[in-house]
């Protein structure tokens, strides 16, 4: 088993993981800083993130009041209200920043930012990169982190667990990209692993998005809130068969595109005086009904009345996959359908990114900040993951010198072969269970599915007992542990209030 040190660790190299490394840089070169990513480092959420990032620009038509209020609106009244004024009032300043660094955004015919429409907002705010933001931010920070001299950046690494004494997290075992065991020692381990939208049979995630980060934080006993909080995607393209959805943002319909039923009739009016641009949670929910209500897989986005020139330029990855796929957006509708996108709850953590365990952060969406609530308002995502780094890193420079080193040399970790077919049983099972209706639906269908998914831990954890001895394995095993506490925190009241009273009469 390999050891190495560090001072500070950061585990995920999305918009997070990568800002942070440059922000501690920025305060100080000197920081030795080992960044891991599971797979390639640009495989993450941020990478296919469409829209774009939430900014108030327009001060004349905007206002910071405006964003505040549009987020706690979308929030459901479970946001933090100091933590939303925050992270919207540095917005601007941290916009400047990924400018300096290089991102490249679009701008209108006066040479200003172009600023998009989004559900849910209620002044055009959105800056953006064509439909493929993310790939912008990803592709023009990845080189720069790749230069820094105090970055160590390591590829294929995939972490196991967290390794907590006395309340303190000292760093995580893992295996690196040739399967060795590996213990990496930090003063700061920074949890920066993205979303869990793999837990779900079909999702808008990449992959790699397993909820490792939760699953992490479960076994070692840091607290989680708001997990059940899962924001579905309202228009990704339904293909049947076909998990990983492809997703058709959102400014498509800031842009004018419309949702139809079966008849070919705008249904979302009569749900929402705001129709195609309500927030993600009530659009989703709608579509969800109308297709029980027609027995359908699937409704239609209509963007056949939209200048298709003018479209292709803003919107080319959308057209060219449309195209890909056979359709022609001038006369065909395109099917679709809710798709799991966002984990609005997480690691409950602090103003600057700090656990309940000392040393351990999280940032970006692996983590609770509050201020998504019960629901992201869209392109909130982005800004809040490059607001939090900021504010870590200066917090980390100011104490990371003052954090001792004081490791446990019992820690074992070994690696073993694996029946890979016998365990992808298990995720393809997980899978099938988990649907939006599994959170959203009935209360008998939530009740259903978590029974379903406990004892699929159970019969896990009964074949598997060492679930750390190879990565796929381990991956599997976070994935069953996610989704039990999203359908935990899922169940209704009642149904807790009896099980609670069936172990008290026992």
């Amino acid at each position: 088993m390999q050891k190495i040190q560090t001072d500070i660790l950061i585990v995920g190299s999305g918009l997070a993981g990568l800002s942070l490394s440059k922000y501690l840089s920025e305060i100080n070169p000197n920081l030795p800083i080992l960044l891991l990513s599971k797979t390639s480092i640009d495989e993450c959420n941020t990478y296919y993130a469409q829209g774009g990032i939430a900014v108030v620009h327009d001060f004349l038509k905007d206002s910071y009041k405006q964003h505040v209020e549009d987020t706690l609106k979308a929030g459901k009244g479970l946001c933090d209200e100091k933590v939303v004024q925050h992270v919207i009032t540095e917005a601007p300043k941290r916009l400047n920043e990924l400018l300096q660094w290089g991102v490249e955004l679009d701008k209108n015919s006066q040479g200003g930012l172009d600023l998009g429409l989004e559900g849910g907002h209620s002044q055009n705010r959105i800056v953006h990169h064509k439909d493929k933001t993310g790939y912008e931010i990803e592709t023009k920070l990845i080189p720069l982190i790749e230069k820094l001299p105090n970055v160590t950046i390591k590829t294929s690494f995939f972490a196991t667990d967290l390794i907590i004494e006395n309340g303190h997290c000292l760093g995580l075992k893992g295996f690196d990209e040739k399967g060795e065991p590996t213990i990496i020692e930090a003063k700061a381990t920074v949890l920066a692993t993205g979303g869990s939208g793999q837990v779900f049979g079909v999702t808008s995630n990449p992959f790699v998005s397993t909820g490792d980060g939760v699953a992490m934080a479960i076994r070692s006993n840091v607290a989680l809130q708001n997990m059940k909080y899962i924001q579905f995607h309202p228009t990704a393209m339904f293909e049947p068969r076909k998990s990983q959805a492809f997703l058709i943002t959102e400014a498509i319909r800031g842009y004018g595109a419309h949702i139809l039923n079966s008849n070919g009739e705008r249904f979302l009016l009569e749900v929402h005086k705001n129709g195609e641009l309500a927030t993600r949670d009530v659009v989703s929910k709608a579509i969800s009904e109308q297709m029980k209500k027609e027995n359908g897989k699937n409704v239609w986005l209509d963007l056949r009345h939209l200048p298709i020139e003018d479209f292709k330029n803003k919107f080319p990855k959308v057209f060219n996959y449309c195209s890909q796929q056979g359709f022609d957006i001038t006369q065909d509708l395109i099917p679709i359908a809710p798709a799991a996108h966002y984990q609005c709850g997480g690691i409950i953590v602090d103003e600057k990114g700090a656990t309940d365990k000392l040393q351990l952060f999280a940032i970006g969406e692996c983590s609770y900040t509050g201020l998504h609530g019960a629901n992201r308002l869209a392109s909130n995502s982005l800004l809040e993951a490059i607001v939090y780094s900021h504010d870590l890193a200066d917090y980390l420079t100011s104490t990371v010198f003052t954090t001792q080193l004081k490791f446990n040399e019992n820690t074992v970790l070994t690696y073993k072969n694996i029946h890979h077919d016998e365990v992808l049983q298990f995720r393809n099972q997980l899978q099938r269970f988990m649907k939006y209706e599994s959170i959203y639906g009935e209360k008998q269908t939530i009740i259903k599915t978590y029974q379903l998914v406990s004892e699929l831990l159970k019969r896990f954890r009964m074949k598997y007992k060492k679930y750390d001895s190879h990565p796929f394995l381990c991956e599997t095993y976070n994935l069953i542990q996610t989704a039990e506490i999203i359908l935990k925190e899922s169940l209704p009241v009642s149904y807790k209030r009896n099980k609670i009273s069936k172990k008290t009469k026992l």
